[in-house]
């Protein structure tokens, strides 16, 4: 039986019952009762790194005696694909979901209260990260990880360019492309021309948002001269590299062409460092990191501070196994391996430890902490993230030559009809 995330929504009630009865309880209940059982995990393409993998799934079956499967899915075009899944008879136990998705899903009523255990596990947790996996004052998933864009850089390009220290400010920044780009053969900089995540940031740090509320409901703001500021900053950053204007930085993979080590950096998340080294093992040691700087010294550049929660399907038969899945991935040792592993910003005191010896986790800690901000996290955001997402077409627009007003009101009619979807 399918039915699509609208037909959720109106039977938002309909499916907090199911999911309240679907619990997988009974002779089964406990821990140490699932032995056979296999729990199916969702996770995006690039979250789970291998060793956290491995020793969750080791843990999962030592304690519980069943198994689980992780399966990768792609970041473009998930809304409908989660939208679909979380309506079937047989949805995914447990999925990973984007930080500022979440609020949509709880809202259609598609997933399991986390309230009692988030208690038990998270009661140090920051608010900061936590308020994104709640909705209405209730608890509907777990956050997993957050972080935010640094700029990851191949050492030996710029030591060939004879850059000795990381630039404070945007324009030292743009002086050390030139500097690359002058002396070197390499591409100063690859940024694809719809990563609209680092435009979101450049946006915050503006002083505005993508959207703005006016009276009672959620309106366009991409025609706000501070937003247009920003896609002239994301103008002049992309006009350093050669790639595409109509891609983002998954298509294809920019730590895959970063590795090929002919590229003086990306914008990237840390864990794209991983990416980078499976794909040429020999570039491990020639990646550095830096905080994005902005135009003044004292203040990085504005940053998108992203991440993923973890929830429970409503209509999952094996509820209770999923909760014992995510005590065993969210506890503090398997949360201190995401900090070390992949370097995300540590979400608890007790974690902050497991960031000092990663380079990219203490390159993002400034921005996060003087710089950053998120989308509003509102249920109606995750229809403006929808393939296909003017935010990209704005973008790629303006980097064709279009002025950001007239790209603005190409787009502006799109994301109100979004924005007032229920």
């Amino acid at each position: 039986m399918k039915r699509g995330l609208i037909a959720a929504t109106a039977a938002a009630g309909m499916l907090v019952s199911v999911a309240a009865c679907g619990s997988s309880g009974g002779k089964n209940a406990g821990a140490d009762g699932f032995k056979g059982q296999k729990l199916t995990v969702w996770v995006m393409s690039g979250s789970n790194p291998e060793q956290w993998t491995k020793q969750v799934s080791e843990q999962f079956k030592k304690k519980t005696g069943a198994t689980v499967e992780f399966k990768v899915q792609q970041w473009n075009g998930i809304q409908q694909k989660l939208s679909t899944a979380l309506s079937e008879d047989t949805p995914p136990d447990v999925v990973e979901i984007g930080n500022t998705q979440t609020a949509a899903y709880a809202k259609a009523g598609a997933l399991v209260d986390l309230g009692d255990l988030k208690k038990e596990i998270g009661a140090d947790w920051n608010d900061a990260f936590n308020k994104a996996a709640m909705a209405d004052g209730k608890q509907y998933a777990l956050p997993w990880f957050a972080g935010n864009r640094v700029v990851m850089y191949n050492k030996k390009i710029w030591a060939a360019a004879g850059i000795k220290k990381n630039p404070t400010t945007r324009a030292e920044l743009f002086h050390d492309f030139d500097t690359i780009k002058k002396k070197t053969d390499a591409e100063p900089l690859y940024l694809p021309g719809q990563n609209w995540y680092f435009l979101d940031g450049l946006t915050i740090g503006t002083g505005a948002q993508l959207v703005k509320k006016a009276g009672d409901k959620w309106v366009s703001n991409i025609a706000d001269p501070k937003v247009a500021k920003a896609m002239d900053i994301y103008q002049q950053y992309q006009a350093f590299g050669n790639a595409p204007k109509n891609k983002d930085e998954a298509t294809p993979q920019q730590a895959e062409i970063f590795a090929k080590g002919k590229t003086g950096a990306i914008i990237a998340m840390g864990y794209e460092a991983a990416t980078a080294i499976k794909a040429n093992p020999k570039i491990k040691d020639d990646i550095g990191f830096f905080t994005i700087p902005g135009e003044t010294a004292d203040k990085p550049e504005g940053v998108f501070l992203g991440g993923s929660n973890f929830a429970v399907a409503g209509l999952s038969k094996n509820q209770d196994l999923a909760k014992e899945f995510l005590r065993v991935a969210l506890s503090k040792e398997n949360d201190a391996q995401m900090v070390r592993e992949s370097g995300w910003t540590p979400k608890s005191p007790a974690l902050a430890s497991a960031a000092k010896d990663n380079p990219a986790a203490a390159a993002a800690a400034p921005a996060a902490e003087k710089s950053g901000g998120t989308t509003p996290l509102i249920p109606q955001w995750a229809a403006v993230e929808n393939v296909p997402n003017p935010i990209k077409n704005y973008m790629t627009a303006v980097l064709n030559g279009k002025a950001p007003t007239d790209a603005a009101k190409d787009i502006e009619s799109e994301i109100n009809a979004r924005l007032a979807k229920q």
